[in-house]
């Protein structure tokens, strides 16, 4: 790695690793440190900026909701997704790759062209401004990328382990959930990560196909709506608070699964 690179990389780090620490600094911040002194380290650590943060200004209560619709929306989008690109990788049928291609194009096509096509579809079918409806949608966002992805992993697995499976007689489905999955566990691993990073930080889907009742809104929405009544209530702590808080949950998935990440990455790239 030359000079460049190095120097490159470091910046990066800098440039991504300071205004987190920032941030975790302010949220210990009384309210008047935040004002008179925004770079300065806090006098005494600032609890209670968590404490309202997760009760008064909600929270917990969008964490909740954001849980709950990730669940399914998350295992569904690595349920489908693998089974696609396993398929696909793995299988030779007229269409294939046509099959293939029609996923890669749909991580192009923009988000914003399909929003009213999304909120008449979900208007038609009963399901605008629902949890099941978002998690559709959630679904079938983060497909494309997820078949993409896997396709080139499931193509490194060794097809002697499959043929074994199959002579032992194994059938497709056993071959699926019992062999090739757990050897894909890497790039699981590594892909619903990446999921979990996407829909967390969603924020235009859930603001127009999800329920205006701030009782229904996901950590984003409620992260905005924090903001936005900055200017009425004042208490920037509680809302470097919340920003620290929707941080923590992807920092812990990532530190817990790091080695998965790296390994995945590396082993879907080479072939």
């Amino acid at each position: 790695m030359n000079v460049f690179s190095q120097g490159f990389l470091w910046l990066w780090a800098v440039m991504v690793v300071v205004p987190i620490v920032w941030i975790v600094l302010t949220s210990f911040k009384t309210d008047r440190e935040i004002a008179s002194d925004p770079l300065g380290l806090p006098a005494a650590l600032q609890w209670e900026n968590y404490v309202n943060a997760w009760n008064n200004a909600r929270i917990g209560q969008y964490f909740l909701n954001t849980v709950q619709v990730m669940v399914f929306s998350v295992t569904g989008t690595m349920l489908l997704g693998a089974m696609a690109a396993y398929v696909i990788a793995r299988y030779t049928f007229r269409g294939n790759r046509l099959l293939y291609f029609t996923f890669a194009g749909g991580m192009m096509f923009p988000v914003f062209l399909a929003l009213f096509p999304l909120f008449k579809t979900l208007q038609n079918a009963g399901l605008l401004f629902t949890y099941p409806g978002l998690i559709l949608v959630y679904i079938a966002y983060s497909l494309p990328f997820t078949v993409f992805f896997l396709t080139a992993f499931f193509r490194t697995l060794p097809s002697g382990v499959a043929e074994a499976a199959l002579i032992d007689g194994a059938g497709h489905y056993r071959l699926f959930f019992q062999v090739m999955l757990p050897m894909a566990k890497p790039g699981l691993i590594a892909i619903t990560i990446f999921n979990v990073i996407g829909q967390w930080n969603q924020f235009l889907l859930p603001l127009v196909l999800l329920s205006r009742n701030p009782d229904d809104a996901v950590i984003s929405q409620g992260l905005a709506n924090l903001a936005v009544r900055q200017g009425y209530e004042g208490d920037p702590g509680a809302l470097f608070a919340g920003t620290v808080l929707a941080m923590v949950p992807i920092f812990i998935a990532y530190i817990i699964f790091q080695r998965q990440i790296q390994s995945g990455l590396t082993a879907g790239a080479i072939k």
